[in-house]
């Protein structure tokens, strides 16, 4: 058991999280005679540390999923949830949306397929909300900062927030406040060419290098930010506003991060600076819910294809889903970490 433990610790610490990258990175400082203690050099050092870390597991996370995706086309997706449902059928659309793009704007065009093909409203918004929230990235993303328990729950919750969301949805009948242009488009139903394996790894190298261009920004704006925190910002300030010391942290956190954009590769070193200067760890992922399920240019985009009751309703289960997960954690956050 203990040499399981070991080999299970080796590869949380060395392989995810990378800590002997952060100390060669430290040594290479000292080494050009620059003090590790000084705010500016650790700034530097948390910066090249977690630009490099995230890029690679980034690079490896985008090619891995993308060839998972390659097998999962839409036409083949809508097949297979048009076999489901009821309940069943908001569990399997939340399960596809683990294996999807990385952001809301991007699940919405596949939300709008889907909805296309006939697919009840309410199993497309499990798909929706499930997407950028829970993806397979965000499971080992999250493990290499807060560990597998945290990761695998955090996944499960965010699944349950997806299956009750879209079943609150269909419950009530919301088919008419999805646009008409939609719901009269129809679908071709074309099979999906065979691909060899040869093919796959050709999509998936051109869906990293696509998907790398467009969130390395965020990536270097988030650890900015992150660096900023992690050396300037006080912990006592940081204890204060998202502490156990609020009681509406997670409440401020949510509205934070709704109108920003970002993905999990943008938020994650935010998310660990905060833990480190005592946020709870509730609030730091009720932040990073926020960020990646309903940030402003997706609800735009979302609005072109459904009308402002079904709008708002999503908003508010995500946004009430969100914040009762943050609790939950808040609440057993003595228990996991």
């Amino acid at each position: 058991m203990q040499i399981l433990k070991s080999i299970w610790d080796f590869f949380q610490y060395q392989i995810l999280a990378m800590k002997w990258l952060n100390r060669v990175i430290g040594s290479g400082l000292t080494a050009l005679g620059l003090d590790l203690s000084n705010r500016w050099v650790g700034s530097i050092q948390f910066f090249l540390y977690d630009v490099i870390k995230i890029t690679v597991l980034l690079c490896f996370l985008i090619f891995l999923i993308s060839y998972i995706q390659s097998y999962f086309p839409p036409e083949r997706s809508k097949k297979i949830l048009g076999r489901f449902h009821g309940l069943w059928a908001n569990c399997i659309s939340a399960l596809l949306g683990t294996v999807t793009p990385f952001c809301s704007c991007s699940s919405i065009p596949l939300f709008i397929g889907f909805t296309s093909a006939g697919l009840p409203v309410g199993v497309t918004f499990s798909f929706l909300i499930s997407s950028p929230m829970v993806d397979l990235g965000s499971l080992l993303l999250l493990m290499s900062i807060f560990g597998a328990k945290i990761a695998i729950i955090y996944v499960v919750v965010g699944l349950i927030v997806a299956v009750v969301g879209g079943t609150i949805i269909e419950k009530l009948h919301m088919e008419n406040y999805v646009e008409s242009f939609i719901l009269n488009a129809g679908s071709v139903d074309i099979e999906a060419p065979d691909l060899t394996k040869k093919d796959r790894l050709i999509y998936a190298k051109e869906q990293m290098l696509s998907t790398f261009k467009k969130v390395f920004p965020y990536v270097l704006i988030g650890v900015g930010i992150g660096a900023m925190i992690h050396n300037w910002i006080p912990e006592g300030w940081v204890s204060a506003v998202l502490g156990s010391s609020n009681p509406f942290g997670v409440i401020l956190a949510t509205l934070v991060g709704v109108p920003m954009y970002a993905d999990i590769f943008g938020t994650i070193p935010i998310a660990e600076a905060l833990l480190s200067k005592g946020a709870q760890l509730g609030t730091i992922l009720s932040f990073m819910m926020a960020v990646t399920t309903l940030s402003l240019p997706s609800m735009i985009m979302l609005r072109k294809a459904v009308k402002p009751k079904l709008l708002a309703l999503f908003i508010a289960i995500c946004t009430v889903g969100i914040i009762l997960v943050g609790y939950f954690f808040n609440a057993i956050q003595g228990f996991i970490i």
